[in-house]
């Protein structure tokens, strides 16, 4: 393929004068070849690597992305700068663009206009009226989500989680697994809903937050500060680091053969050593059964379902209690620390604050964003993770209902499916080899792995990167970003401060928590809430992905790690073994000493897919 690349971020940036608002353009190269429909070049599209860093599964590409109900989003509070959000697959990695709410869209404006028409198409009057209508209901979301959340909508949720839990799923037909298919896809849409009211909700009281503090602080950097304010304490991420660690405390205090299992070396030879006695196998079912049915719905990359939940395999909640006794973690003391930091940040934004209206309205967007911290950790473990494994394990049913009638080779082929195509084969369909069709699928993602996602393609303007969200992906930054002074300086985002020592640990699949010793530094693509069992041994993070409201960013600066996010590159960059230095206050990565010869290490699709 001819060379496509029209101008370099680093030649156009967000300062740079440009004709008719154009910054950059990457349509394609010979390394990332890309494929495009009618209209789709003129779109910025953002390389996913905040959820699904990894090649995606047909099957969650299809039914399971969180793109699929941002429409509801953006009728709902009639956003004036878009009406949706949607996803490309390209050479296997997920981009995703938002359409502008743009009056009068249709075939005859712009070439998206005929493949994305809004449901509610939009005069040229409403986009300044809905900005009105968005701003003047925006505060009341604000004040009273948290009351709707404990009253009504997550009581809804955890009733809709109870049919789907109660289950029989080997007792049921195949039919019958088709029509709880369909109804948990129902569940899935309507919790995204849910989702996407809440998550635009408490993005802006934090937009709006930023926007106070710089009225009445002055401009600058305060990106510290505001990440400390995103903290809370009363969430159901804590309940379950809690609850972790009261079993590690128990642990602790037994001198018999539980406490002796937990001394082997990994999450597995412990489970193993646990099996073979009386008292192993009774804390296996006092202890964890108890804790997956409460916590297990996740697993380490929740956009997905291609990945085992703790629900079903328990060796991640056994490697995280090895890990609190390896450290002796104090949960409380933890806690205590937040709350106090909190407390802290809370009197600093205050400090050089003259009374008046700036400190006014400071003093009501502090309060209203605050009200909102505790559904960020909530909503993850409610919906993205929750929900998202209850359609795993009902896909993860069917495959095993298919291999049993012969027509899957493993139950999770599945996931390289489509939906209609599993649908076609449940129902008896021979039009197509589905044994072969999964053998390529799998393949081909094998292959992707091998690839270096661009972070961004199509064509990035003004206003496609003053798109709001995507300062969760570090735009506009990443598009100014500098090159590397040298090989071993590695650039990315300050993200939690402080500067930190140490031997790096590449870690790319569950596979390797195992790995993972105290005060490494763990360097992988992005985290996700499953990832917290480590953050109580390493000293420090290092991520592809990530801004500062990232999940990586914010559980760093709770747990006291210094932490760089949105390198791009610092898992191709970084090896096992190398000696680093991060600055988490400036964003800087350091490779001070390099190992002599690379770590092996796979960077293949995870086992069990």
């Amino acid at each position: 393929m001819s060379e496509q690349h029209v101008e370099t971020a680093a030649a156009a940036t967000p300062d740079t004068p440009t004709v008719e608002g154009v910054l950059a353009t990457f349509l394609g190269d010979d390394e990332f070849p890309v494929d495009w429909d009618a209209g789709q070049q003129e779109l910025f599209w953002v390389h996913d690597d905040l959820h699904i860093p990894n090649p995606v599964s047909p099957m969650y590409a299809d039914i399971g992305g969180w793109w699929l109900k941002c429409d509801y989003m953006f009728r709902r509070f009639g956003t004036p700068f878009a009406s949706d959000w949607i996803a490309k697959i390209i050479n296997g990695y997920v981009y995703t663009a938002a359409i502008p709410a743009t009056p009068g869209l249709s075939a005859e404006g712009s070439e998206y206009g005929a493949r994305y028409t809004p449901r509610v198409p939009l005069t040229a009057e409403d986009p300044a009226e809905l900005g009105g209508y968005m701003g003047w209901t925006l505060p009341y979301y604000a004040e009273n989500f948290l009351d709707w959340w404990r009253d009504r909508l997550r009581p809804e949720m955890e009733r809709n989680f109870v049919r789907f839990d109660e289950y029989d799923h080997d007792a049921a037909s195949l039919v019958e697994l088709a029509i709880l298919l369909e109804d948990v896809i129902d569940m899935h849409d309507r919790h995204w809903q849910i989702h996407w009211v809440l998550n635009f909700a408490q993005f802006s009281s934090t937009l709006n937050l930023n926007a106070a503090v710089a009225a009445a602080r002055g401009e600058g950097d305060h990106s510290a500060l505001m990440g400390r304010l995103q903290s809370s304490t009363v969430n159901r991420n804590w309940d379950s680091i809690e609850a972790l660690w009261q079993i590690k405390e128990q642990v602790k205090g037994e001198q018999g053969e539980v406490a002796q299992a937990f001394t082997r070396p990994t999450g597995g030879d412990v489970i193993r050593a646990l099996e073979t006695t009386d008292a192993g196998r009774a804390f296996l079912a006092d202890k964890i059964v108890p804790y997956q049915k409460t916590f297990g719905y996740k697993s380490m990359w929740a956009h997905e379902f291609s990945f085992t939940t703790w629900r079903e395999n328990p060796a991640p909640i056994i490697e995280a209690i090895r890990g609190y006794l390896e450290t002796d973690y104090d949960y409380p003391a933890e806690l205590r620390a937040v709350a106090e930091d909190l407390e802290k940040a809370k009197a600093e934004v205050f400090e050089g604050v003259a009374e008046g209206p700036a400190r006014e309205a400071l003093t009501q967007a502090l309060d209203l964003s605050l009200r909102m911290n505790p559904l960020t950790p909530d909503h993850h473990f409610y919906i993205d993770q929750g929900t998202n494994a209850r359609v795993r394990l009902v896909l993860v049913a069917i495959g095993r209902a298919l291999v049993a009638a012969g027509r899957l080779e493993d139950a999770e082929d599945v996931m390289y499916l489509k939906y209609n195509e599993l649908r076609r084969l449940m129902a008896g369909s021979n039009g197509f080899d589905a044994k072969e069709l999964v053998s390529d699928r799998r393949d081909e993602r094998e292959d992707a792995f091998e690839l270096r996602p661009r972070d961004w393609v199509g064509t990035a303007t003004r206003d496609a990167v003053a798109f709001p969200y995507w300062s969760l992906w570090a735009f506009p930054e990443k598009l100014d970003r500098k090159p590397p002074e040298n090989a071993q300086h590695v650039p990315g985002l300050p993200a939690s401060a402080g500067v930190v020592e140490g031997t790096a640990r590449v870690v790319l699949s569950p596979e390797q928590f195992d790995a993972v010793q105290r005060n490494e530094i763990v360097v992988c693509r992005m985290t996700s809430p499953a990832w917290v069992v480590l953050f109580t041994k390493i000293s420090g993070l290092v991520t592809d992905a990530g801004g500062m409201a990232s999940h990586p960013a914010v559980v760093s600066r709770e747990f006291g790690i210094p932490a760089v996010v949105g390198t791009s590159d610092a898992t191709r960059r970084i090896k096992t073994g190398d000696r680093v230095r991060v600055n988490g206050s400036t964003g800087r990565v350091e490779i001070l000493e390099e190992v002599a010869a690379p770590v092996p290490r796979s960077v293949a699709a995870p086992a069990g897919l």
